[in-house]
């Protein structure tokens, strides 16, 4: 999942203002307790997403597919006063843990965390979104994306994880896929061909494909 050697990212790391106690603790649980900790955002992304947040300043942030909470506490840390994070997961075995997290941030008054299959959730929710994180099962990204653009507003971001899926979307000519990278490479060349987006593919951790609605 990482492009760069060990020492390089430790170097950048060193050089992205810390993690800070309740970060930390959320990755060490996650790895301790849960299945595929690899999932986590971790402290390069999240800061990331954060400082994105901060600079966009949206007044609502959806996210898709909340895992133990480490990337929405970044983003909502970033919400300016009055903005919201809803964050959808199919995942109610994670629901405890997962608030517990948002109560040791003191962010429980700005995310709303709802559980559910987000394709079922998403069109009942109200208004728009000013910025749009898909980080759930990689099968729907493209039905997430669909759901949600025509709801973001002019200038607004949707961000899509994993769009490099672990060096998978270099495909040798003639060689078969498996599903998920056909998918990922599908969702990539969709925001490629897209007029109503602006569009960046970032080499952090395992890619994030950065759009901005026009």
């Amino acid at each position: 999942m990482e492009f760069i050697s060990a020492e390089l990212l430790k170097y950048c790391e060193e050089h992205t203002s810390p993690e800070d106690d309740v970060l930390a603790q959320i990755s060490r649980e996650t790895q301790a307790k849960v299945m595929m900790p690899r999932m986590l955002s971790g402290h390069l992304q999240g800061k990331t997403l954060e400082l994105l947040v901060k600079l966009h300043r949206p007044k609502v942030i959806l996210e898709i597919g909340t895992y133990t909470g480490y990337s929405g506490i970044c983003m909502a840390r970033g919400l300016s006063e009055g903005g919201k994070l809803i964050t959808l997961d199919i995942n109610d075995e994670l629901e405890s843990m997962v608030r517990g997290f948002f109560e040791l941030a003191g962010l429980t008054d700005k995310i709303e965390y709802r559980l559910g299959n987000a394709l079922d959730l998403i069109p009942n929710l109200p208004g728009t979104f000013d910025f749009v994180f898909i980080d759930a099962d990689k099968a729907n990204y493209i039905n997430y994306y669909n759901l949600v653009v025509d709801r973001v507003n002019p200038g607004g971001i949707i961000l899509a994880d994993n769009v490099l899926w672990s060096g998978k979307v270099l495909v040798e000519q003639g060689k078969k896929v498996d599903k998920d990278t056909k998918i990922i490479l599908e969702y990539n060349q969709m925001i490629q061909d897209d007029p109503r987006v602006e569009n960046v593919l970032l080499p952090i951790r395992d890619g994030l494909m950065l759009a901005r609605k026009l």
